[in-house]
């Protein structure tokens, strides 16, 4: 199902790599590599339930553009929702969160590049007006775009509207930031139609003096936190965007990216704007813009926008090992491994049963079930699984799935108390109470989302 897939959506962005300085055996084998390796990954996301079977589906995900995510998938990515929110809105005193419409006036009020919305209905009634000439007809689309609502490109437009009125929480005093997610709609590309995208955005106003200094700050953090959650970390980097690229109000601005097998994709982008946006977004009324800085200047502009769909995409190729294993026949096996950072990880315990009496069994994982729950550690309810399947087999979905950890209940657990836990990292396995295996993974998780 998804070979022709592959080939379709990799075939432009794995060209780039023949461009490199390598010999024709090295650039081949590289390709070769880059697209198994694509190939496998596509395959586990959707075997796996991180995002559901389909040829667009699959092509949405691979561009880094909003799909039909599984159930993991959708806990993935919020998982790296709320590690942004909490990396921005804690990271300094003065970030408030917002949420501003999808069509804000001055979005509606837009120009050429504008994307509309149109109801193919409504534009069919236009052209069957044969009547009409074709100037006539050119018109009569315009005035039908002209009233069809706007969509939302980015989430800047709303932090600049919401500047004023966030004014009297900092006491006109800066710098402070502005901070916000949602779905944007990305620009057509080669295939002619836009495609949504989870954004993120921080806006953050600062003194005109301060802004360059803010920019290698914020980049810093936000380097920093991508590379927190990394297996590889070196495959995320920042780089400068050259001047003849800059957005005309730009003074500088500065890339993340992460390195792909088909190449680099951006991750976030982080602008210095200074106040020509600000200015334009109030009419160019300086009074009520300037703050307490020891000026009466009007603030500039720092943004910081990231792709989370893209992020989810770079956080599964980077955790993805393929390892190799002797089994019990002593014949050499590949293991697929998806090493998640714990809290990032959709899945942290899978419960399963061993042997013993069955009822007794599932009633205890019923109850550790509900313990974690209620201290918010997801978990996968395996015992319910009714199709018999070896511990082996069941250790290699749940690797492929990226749970940190799995409980095995069985008759030392009705005598004793005792379960088996093993580790996704080392496969180790080990032996603990149950009244243990609460605290231990809270522990566990609380000191990787510390380091």
């Amino acid at each position: 199902m998804l070979t022709h897939c592959v080939r379709h959506v990799l075939s432009r962005r794995l060209s780039s790599l023949k461009t490199k300085h390598c010999s024709r055996r090295r650039c081949s084998s590289s390709l070769t590599d880059g697209l198994d390796q694509v190939r496998t990954l596509l395959q586990l996301c959707v075997d796996r339930h991180y995002i559901s079977p389909g040829q667009t589906n699959v092509e949405l995900f691979q561009r880094g553009m909003s799909c039909s995510y599984g159930p993991l998938g959708m806990e993935l990515r919020r998982n790296l929702l709320d590690q942004w929110w909490h990396s921005v809105t804690r990271s300094r005193s003065q970030v408030f969160g917002i949420n501003t419409l999808s069509n804000s006036e001055d979005q509606a009020a837009g120009g050429q590049g504008t994307l509309r919305m149109v109801t193919s209905e409504h534009l069919q009634q236009v052209l069957n007006q044969q009547e009409l000439s074709k100037e006539q007809l050119i018109q009569e689309a315009d005035k039908l775009l002209q009233r069809s609502p706007s969509l939302r490109t980015n989430l800047l437009q709303g932090a600049l509207e919401q500047f004023v009125p966030s004014l009297e929480l900092v006491n006109r005093k800066l710098p402070f930031g502005l901070a916000e997610t949602g779905l944007c709609f990305q620009p057509p590309g080669s295939s002619g139609c836009p495609a949504e995208a989870t954004q993120t955005s921080l806006v953050w106003f600062c003194s005109p003096r301060t802004s360059s200094q803010w920019l290698d700050h914020w980049t810093r953090q936000r380097l920093k936190w991508w590379r927190k959650f990394a297996l590889s970390p070196s495959n995320f980097s920042s780089s400068e965007v050259p001047q003849e690229e800059l957005e005309e109000v730009a003074s500088r601005g500065v890339r993340i990216i992460y390195n792909f097998p088909w190449g680099q994709e951006l991750l976030e982008t982080l602008w210095s704007r200074g106040n020509t946006e600000l200015l334009h977004t109030h009419k160019g009324v300086r009074s009520k813009l300037q703050c307490r800085d020891g000026r009466k200047s009007v603030p500039h502009v720092v943004s910081v926008t990231g792709n989370v769909d893209r992020g989810v995409m770079a956080f599964l190729s980077n955790s993805l090992r393929q390892l190799k294993r002797e089994d019990g026949k002593q014949k050499l096996q590949q293991r697929k491994v998806l090493k998640l950072h714990p809290v990032l990880a959709p899945v942290k315990v899978a419960l399963d049963i061993g042997r013993g009496a069955t009822m007794e069994l599932r009633q205890i994982c019923e109850g550790l079930l509900l313990e974690f729950l209620e201290a918010k550690i997801s978990a996968w309810p395996g015992y319910l699984e009714t199709v018999p399947t070896s511990m082996e087999q069941l250790n290699a979905k749940y690797d492929e799935m990226g749970v940190l950890f799995t409980v095995v209940i069985g008759e030392s657990t009705l005598e004793s108390g005792l379960l088996q836990v093993r580790r996704r990292d080392t496969t180790i396995k080990e032996t603990m109470h149950i009244s243990e295996i609460k605290n231990f993974l809270s522990r566990y998780i609380s000191a990787a989302d510390n380091i």
